[in-house]
């Protein structure tokens, strides 16, 4: 059974880049909505634990709006796969013009200044295109980490479809992952990693909109290991076809303090940015597992998935 199920979502999601991407964009468009309808209506585990999430970001929400986020989330993430099976159809000029990033001059001057930069960010909006747009509007390439999938032909996939879009992307499972960062930072290059969700199960433990939950240390450890500048992001949606986006302030590595101390001092310090994008903006956070520490003390459900 789990053979056969790797191999239907390995099968769904190569229909999905073969088939949406030829697709004129306003039918992709309302697919994509239609479809996030309808999921939104069953009142899966997915959409269920959306809602358990976003409860924490807005607690004084009614269960009436609390369902009015779930639903234009779930139209959020789906907004992301149309988008994302459609990315390697989009012109060069067309992904440039697709994202308007507020405060990219952090970005610009650490990229400048040769020391290394790197981006951290939620799972909010769009993370691809965003990582598609860098290369293109900036003229750099960067390296990311990726969540080893089932089946192994799915992983290859996503590797691929990444790559496509201009990304050196490199299996979180393994080992190597962090020396290949660290060498790509001391040469001056940008990592960007997606790390408001932890893999590893020994990450570093934070207050997150006042519980508790843990967070990769990656990204702060290799700020404090390489001299890299380290960043939070945050993106959206609004009601145009540009996703838009913060490059907040660096977060600096505190003078004092062991190395654990301090990566959790950072690592609380990107969480505060993470969450103060994510409370102006709960519909485009996709998260859709559980994530803080007392939800993962219950009994195991089939939360839904991310890429």
């Amino acid at each position: 059974m789990s053979t056969l199920k790797d191999r239907m979502s390995d099968g769904l999601y190569g229909a999905g880049w073969a088939t949406v991407k030829k697709l004129p964009e306003p039918v992709a468009t309302a697919l994509g909505r239609r479809i996030a309808d309808v999921v939104w209506k069953r009142r899966g585990p997915s959409v269920l634990r959306l809602e358990a999430n976003l409860a924490r970001v807005v607690p004084d929400a009614t269960p009436e709006r609390l369902a009015e986020l779930s639903k234009a989330g779930m139209r959020s993430y789906m907004r992301y796969w149309m988008e994302s099976f459609r990315l390697p159809t989009w012109s060069a000029e067309r992904v440039e013009h697709g994202v308007d990033l507020k405060d990219v001059h952090h970005l610009k001057e650490g990229l400048a200044a040769g020391r290394g930069v790197v981006v951290a960010l939620p799972h909010l909006a769009n993370w691809d295109l965003a990582g598609a747009w860098v290369p293109r509007a900036l003229g750099v390439p960067f390296t990311t980490v990726a969540e080893r999938l089932k089946p192994e032909s799915l992983f290859d996939r996503f590797v691929a479809y990444r790559e496509s879009l201009g990304m050196e992307v490199l299996p979180h499972a393994g080992g190597s992952a962090f020396g290949t960062l660290a060498r790509r930072l001391r040469a001056g290059g940008l990592v960007c990693l997606v790390a408001d969700r932890d893999l590893s199960a020994s990450g570093t433990e934070v207050t997150f909109f006042g519980e508790k939950t843990r967070m990769p240390g990656g990204p702060a450890m290799l700020a404090q290991q390489t001299g890299a500048l380290l960043l939070p992001a945050t993106l959206w949606y609004d009601e145009t076809p540009v996703m838009r986006g913060r490059i907040h302030p660096p977060v600096d590595v505190p003078e004092t303090g062991t190395r654990a101390e301090k990566t959790v001092v950072m690592t609380q310090a990107l969480a505060d940015a993470f969450a103060a994008g994510i409370a102006d903006h709960p519909e485009d956070w996709h998260m859709l597992q559980r994530l803080w520490l007392a939800d993962l003390e219950e009994r195991p459900e089939r939360d839904g998935g991310t890429a």
